[in-house]
């Protein structure tokens, strides 16, 4: 019977939407940063999956048809730059310098924590690329030797956590200027973090969606150097 209902591609589908529909409807009647509809729609989602005792597998028939849609939606992010292209032409400099620096040091911090609490190899390879968009996350936690499964958890609380977070670093740090604000919740964030950008103004999101596009190219060429040099 559990066959019947969950294990085909409709329920991931379905369950994704409405827990995602739920999520948003108790944030915008709270309004609270804790109760951010991506973290909302996962609690639902594992707590139906864990009562009905419904396999990961059945879940990812409908999973990963939503999950293919991830790169083009990243795509869509090309909006708010456009609109801000001549602030980008201005600010390059400032922006090639902090996608630079916010990338190594996203790794080195990730390397250094985890050599400290002495995590194993191949889960640290695969936490390496934990603030860069997933499409660009997974192909880097490939390249290194990392579980792409674990980097996808790893991205995703990243960004959930920085989409929380982010209004309230920026104020205990008063940091006030548009183009920094952006370019920190980008690099460090990605795109869960840049909706949060995005609703901050057209500055902050433009210089979000550009830096992750930035940082994503960028980490690709240094982490593995990076390794090689602190490994």
């Amino acid at each position: 019977m559990k066959e019947i209902f969950f294990d085909n591609a409709f329920f991931g589908i379905f369950i994704s939407l409405i827990a995602f529909k739920l999520g948003k409807d108790i944030f915008n009647k709270f309004k609270l940063p804790i109760l951010n509809p991506i973290l909302v729609a996962l609690v639902i989602i594992l707590s139906i999956m864990k009562i009905f005792d419904i396999p990961t597998s059945y879940y990812n028939k409908g999973g990963d048809i939503l999950g293919f849609f991830i790169a083009p939606a990243t795509v869509c992010l090309a909006i708010p730059l456009y609109k801000e292209l001549e602030s980008l032409k201005k600010h390059y400099k400032i922006i090639l310098i902090g996608s630079l620096v916010g990338s190594i040091t996203a790794i080195v911090s990730v390397l250094a924590l985890g050599k400290l609490l002495h995590i194993q190899d191949v889960i640290l390879l695969s936490f390496v690329p934990k603030s860069i968009t997933t499409p660009i996350g997974i192909e880097v936690s490939k390249l290194l030797g990392g579980i792409p499964a674990i980097t996808v958890f790893a991205i995703m609380v990243t960004g959930i956590t920085g989409n929380i977070f982010a209004p309230f670093m920026l104020k205990l740090f008063k940091i006030e200027n548009a183009i920094a604000k952006g370019l920190g919740i980008g690099i460090s964030s990605h795109a869960v973090g840049t909706s949060k950008a995005i609703e901050m103004g057209e500055v902050e999101g433009a210089m979000s969606a550009l830096s992750i596009v930035i940082a994503g190219i960028i980490t690709i060429f240094i982490a593995p150097i990076i390794l090689k040099i602190i490994w």
